[in-house]
């Protein structure tokens, strides 16, 4: 028997979610099919390890642009965890093991910069730098969850010349080789914008990645003696992310090779909540470590997908490695079958598991945040008037938020 539906939502996503509960909200009645057997899509917890006791996420790493909108709208019980570090970025200065580390107060992250490049300078550009980015997101945010600006009025709201040249005139690389000169520093503001993205710094049309999940019995220890494990893997720990770093695994990738020194990202996710971890792990030192890379486009994986996953495997621990002072294979746990708990994905496994188009997180090409022709009023209309997007490929989409959802919702609602 044919049960009558308002909305028919395709695929359990958390945007999906947040579509399907606003619109139940409002008392319309709706049906979400999901081709897996839970909902949640990419951001679920599970536990990957046979007979390990540590639940994790296989591909979200950050929770952290859901609008606090959403949460009061839907009566959310939901809070982010805060992290005293934002980063370390390790690296070799004259032979000297030594690193960047931002967090820990003004003063840590001062110092830190001070001992890096041997003056205040950078420091003083950092802070210059994120406060007009901090300015334009401020305002920016907000019209997230509210139908598309023109790039006119999404302008006049940031009323910052300087922030709208450096986030919508020119390639970032212009902005960031402005204000920092250190190569580091430059590489570790650079990967703010490269996340989801196959883009050189100066890519003039301002615009895939893969995941690594590993479970370790500790920490493994740093050659810069200087920082402690605890606080280095923190924050977000870059590997192999200078400027030139970058522009190198971009230029590689860009001529069909796999990058010889792949950047990364990771994170450890057991420091700021260990609640994900069983007791009996939490008590004997257990981590988690969660790694994202970068510059790592589907197509270099076409051809035979397992040999090239083992390859930038192997490439890219051997680039975390430089910065040990032991091997991350020592600190590897095992399994219940004895195999060591390291999963990797490759945009193709992305591609399959997830649907992901190509592993892209955002689906297609990222757009900007106001309206363009063919976005229509919420940028999530499509060329089918009762089809719309309520995922990452919308206008506003990508990242786990909750944004397209939102907005497909409101499109629905205000019919």
């Amino acid at each position: 028997m044919l049960t009558r539906t308002d909305a028919v939502i395709v695929g359990g996503g958390h945007n999906a979610l947040v579509a399907a509960a606003y619109l139940a909200r409002a008392g319309r009645t709706v049906t979400v099919l999901e081709r897996l057997g839970a909902t949640g899509g990419a951001a679920v917890s599970t536990r990957p390890f046979t007979g390990v006791d540590a639940r994790l996420s296989r591909y979200s790493y950050l929770v952290s642009l859901l609008p606090k909108k959403i949460v009061r709208d839907l009566d959310l019980d939901f809070a982010v965890r805060p992290r005293t570090v934002s980063s370390y970025t390790p690296t070799v200065r004259d032979g000297r093991a030594t690193g960047l580390l931002v967090g820990g107060g003004a003063d840590r992250t001062r110092a830190s910069f001070a001992r890096l490049t041997g003056t205040d300078r950078a420091y003083e550009a950092w802070n210059r730098f994120y406060a007009t980015t901090r300015h334009a997101a401020e305002r920016i945010f907000p019209t997230l969850t509210e139908p598309l600006p023109t790039r006119k009025e999404l302008r006049t709201r940031v009323a910052d010349a300087a922030a709208w040249r450096l986030l919508f005139d020119e390639p970032i690389g212009v902005g960031i080789e402005e204000h920092f000169s250190d190569d580091l520093v430059r590489g570790v503001v650079l990967t703010d914008a490269l996340i989801g993205t196959f883009a050189d710094a100066h890519d003039p049309g301002l615009a895939q990645n893969r995941c690594f999940l590993m479970l370790l019995e500790r920490l493994p220890r740093l050659k810069d003696t200087s920082v402690d494990p605890r606080e280095a893997f923190a924050g977000t720990f870059h590997v192999a992310e200078g400027y030139g770093q970058l522009a190198t695994a971009h230029a590689e990738a860009a001529a069909g090779s796999l990058p010889s020194a792949p950047p990364s990202e990771i994170y450890c996710h057991s420091l700021t909540d260990p609640t994900i971890l069983g007791p009996d792990l939490a008590a004997r030192g257990y981590q988690t470590l969660t790694l994202f890379g970068l510059h790592t486009p589907a197509r270099l994986f076409t051809e035979d997908n397992d040999t090239a996953r083992a390859a930038l495997l192997k490439a890219t621990l051997a680039q975390l490695d430089h910065h040990l002072a032991e091997p991350l294979e020592d600190c590897l746990a095992e399994d219940a079958e004895g195999r060591p708990c390291i999963e990797a994905k490759t945009p193709l496994d992305l591609e399959r598991e997830l649907r992901l188009p190509g592993g892209n997180i955002f689906h297609r090409e990222l757009s900007f945040p106001y309206a363009q022709e063919g976005t229509g009023r919420w940028g999530v209309e499509t060329a089918h008037a009762n089809v719309l997007l309520c995922g990452a490929g919308a206008v506003r989409g990508g990242g786990v938020s909750g944004v397209p959802g939102h907005n497909a919702a409101m499109a629905v609602l205000g019919r």
